[in-house]
């Protein structure tokens, strides 16, 4: 079980944030480079921990950080698979169809557990009844088109052929679903929040709370290959200021919803404090990321997303020796 002195330890270096000092790491060099890039996208609140590490970077020893805003997801993923970026916080699926893909990305950690929630009509009361049926996606290959591609697999049902895909950004589609134009959208906060606040539709799947998605990560740490070859000290720091931020979530929700307001991250605090309160960010101590990359593996290799086997995609695509060690230090 994770104790609230587990978490202390873990948001020791929040300087701006919660006001403490920066931790003195005993006997490790700086890192190699004191510059850090980090694919960025607006939109989405669960990503919080990368942007709420900014003081903790800082405390790491990098003087310049800069977070590369990219107009879509696969623009992200782009950047990261070519160097632009050094690092992200994001979807594990979708990071393993690019490791698939050949990508010379490597995951290194966990971020958190759930945030996607399938709403849908009145017209749909279980997954299964989604065949035939609409759904809204940000774009075909996704986070949310990948997550509820496998979800409908898992019930028997065919994402290419059971399903009707309209892409539409989340303005929209919330507007869709409003209408019933739509028979359901899969959503990551702040979306959920507005539609149970505007009480549109129903929740149909919550992965932060229903098996077996709430069993694993949704989204990871990611970087470029090379620069966790030629930076392992960076990479390893870059690492610890992201779960050290994901427990600031967990353990200062209020204060970490008013920080990413502030820096216009996102609008509404009111959202943004629910959706930090909801999802398990301290789940990066429990959970090993190897069973999700694992379990997603699986499912998009059965699927057909992917041709790589698990056990390619973690031989090729992982190193969990920096959050290993982490996990040793923070417990000391």
């Amino acid at each position: 079980m994770i104790t609230r002195r587990d978490l202390l330890r873990g948001v020791a270096g929040a300087v701006g944030l919660i006001g403490l000092p920066p931790e003195h790491v005993s006997g490790e060099p700086p890192p190699e480079t004191t510059t850090l890039r980090i694919a960025d996208a607006r939109g989405g609140i669960c990503i919080a921990p990368q942007w709420v590490a900014a003081d903790l970077f800082a405390g790491e020893g990098f003087t310049s950080v800069q977070y590369l805003l990219k107009d879509t997801f696969a623009d992200r993923l782009q950047a990261l698979a070519t160097g632009e970026a050094h690092m992200a916080v994001t979807f594990v699926s979708s990071l393993i169809s690019r490791i698939d893909a050949g990508d010379p990305i490597v995951l290194l950690a966990g971020s958190h557990v759930g945030c996607f929630e399938l709403f849908g009509t009145e017209r749909v009361r279980a997954i299964r009844d989604l065949k035939g049926k609409t759904v809204a996606i940000s774009a075909v290959g996704a986070p949310d088109h990948l997550f509820l591609s496998v979800i409908l697999l898992q019930v028997g049902l065919d994402p290419r052929r059971d399903v009707n895909w309209v892409e539409s950004p989340p303005v929209e589609a919330v507007r869709l679903l409003a209408e019933s134009k739509i028979d359901a959208v899969l959503y990551f906060p702040p979306v959920p929040q507005e539609l149970r606040s505007r009480r549109i539709g129903r929740v149909i799947l919550n992965s932060t709370t229903d098996r077996p998605w709430s069993q694993y990560f949704c989204c990871v740490v990611a970087a470029h290959r090379e620069f966790v070859r030629k930076h392992p000290v960076a990479a390893k720091r870059v690492v610890r200021a992201i779960t050290k931020a994901a427990d600031v979530c967990a353990l200062e929700p209020e204060r970490a919803a008013r920080f990413l307001v502030d820096k216009g991250y996102t609008e509404r605090y009111d959202y943004t404090i629910q959706a930090l309160r909801e999802v398990p960010y301290a789940k990066w101590r429990e959970y090993d990321p190897e069973d999700t990359v694992r379990f997603y593996s699986l499912r998009l290799h059965e699927a057909g997303f992917i041709k790589s086997s698990p056990q390619k995609i973690l031989a090729q695509g992982t190193n969990w020796r920096f959050l290993k060690e982490l996990k040793k230090e923070l417990k000391s």
